[in-house]
């Protein structure tokens, strides 16, 4: 909950149009205040560092220091604060609102006909309602996530060898529970701050899992596509938007893409295991607002007798996946969420903790490594 104080905000943006427009919206929030503007990276910083305002919405295309670049220098300089991004509903446009999200960038509101949008009137609610959140958001800086990588690399006994293309360290090798023929569904719900912390968990699970990851991240229409051809490109899973009819497959994990609730089916063929289960895409309504919805996710697997499970909850604004993880430890399955330390919102985990049914809370950067040793 918001409390009943002012929420300074600097907007930064190469456009004086786009200043104005975006400062006029945000004064419309209820306790809303825009403190100062500034027109590029560089200003933002000194104003930063003069100001200390609560939260900064950053333009990605700008002179002189560009959104991302900005971002990497508050990180580096130690500075915590909340960033909202504005980008381009493009290609290269969302390309980039990834790369900050990954950066430490809180959340994003694409602006909807380009840099200079006259229709930004459109995203008002949308943009007031994260400023709000972000205002309360947990950021995170270098020094942080050094930290995170050397506690990681501490509890890892060996790695994998690499796979097709360059990776980085995994978790120990799997040939042991692979023997077994147990083969599991590892079902992840993630909102705000979702595509840091999966760009933290995923490139660590190993190519020869006996598992099939499925996502469910809260974001829109063509940001998903992108972020799984991203993730793919840094992980030794096979990483992908998800498809209608798309049938799993160990090793591999699929994103539900923006708009669409991701189910699963079993087919007819008389095949076993994961690879008798198929992806179904729907436009049902969505689910507390949501769509995609992690609880919806959740209950289509735990409709699945014969294939173990594995619910995780990560960082998120709201309760998505709470009632989802009663009904995966309902038929059996195991849950397990991120802690309030690492979250940049602990919303949904704090959600899933509440129904009493979470098996264990951990860091962000511990994740991974209990995925695996569940599953051994």
């Amino acid at each position: 909950m918001i409390e009943n104080k002012t929420i300074n905000v600097l907007v930064v943006d190469d456009s004086a149009f786009m200043r104005k427009v975006v400062s006029d919206i945000v004064e419309s929030g209820k306790g809303l205040k825009v403190i100062s503007t500034a027109r590029n990276g560089k200003q933002a910083i000194e104003k930063i560092k003069e100001l200390n305002p609560d939260v900064v919405t950053l333009d990605i295309e700008m002179p002189e220091l560009d959104g991302l670049e900005t971002l990497k220098k508050l990180k580096s300089l130690g500075i915590k604060i909340p960033v909202i991004m504005l980008s381009s509903f493009t290609t290269e446009g969302s390309k980039a609102t990834l790369k900050a999200l990954e950066l430490g960038a809180v959340d994003f509101v694409a602006k909807p006909s380009g840099p200079i949008s006259l229709d930004i009137h459109t995203v008002k609610t949308e943009l007031i309602e994260k400023i709000q959140i972000a205002s309360k958001a947990k950021v995170h800086t270098e020094r942080d996530e050094q930290k995170d990588k050397k506690d990681f690399e501490s509890t890892t006994e060996t790695t994998v060898k690499p796979a097709r293309k360059p990776k980085p360290k995994v978790e120990p090798d799997l040939k042991v529970v692979k023997q077994t023929g147990e083969e599991f569904i590892i079902a992840i719900g993630a909102s705000t701050g979702g595509p840091r912390a999966l760009n933290e968990v995923i490139p660590k699970l190993p190519q020869n899992i006996p598992a099939c990851v499925l996502i469910t991240q809260h974001m829109p229409a063509g940001f998903t596509k992108l972020m799984g051809e991203r993730l793919s490109s840094v992980s030794q899973l096979n990483v992908k938007e998800a498809e209608d009819g798309d049938r799993l497959e160990p090793g591999k994990a699929f994103i539900a893409p923006g708009g669409f609730h991701l189910k699963l089916k079993k087919d007819s063929s008389g095949t076993k295991g994961l690879r008798s289960l198929k992806i179904v895409l729907d436009k049902s309504p969505p689910v507390k607002g949501l769509r995609p919805s992690v609880d919806i996710m959740f209950e289509s697997i735990s409709n699945l007798a014969e294939i173990k499970k594995l619910a995780v909850i990560l960082t998120g604004m709201g309760s998505d996946g709470a009632e989802g993880v009663k009904m995966i430890k309902d038929s059996g399955g195991q849950v397990i969420v991120e802690d309030e330390s690492s979250c940049v919102v602990f919303g949904m985990p704090r959600a899933a903790q509440k129904t009493g049914v979470v098996d264990k809370t951990l860091h962000l950067s511990s994740i991974a490594s209990e995925i695996i040793r569940r599953i051994k």
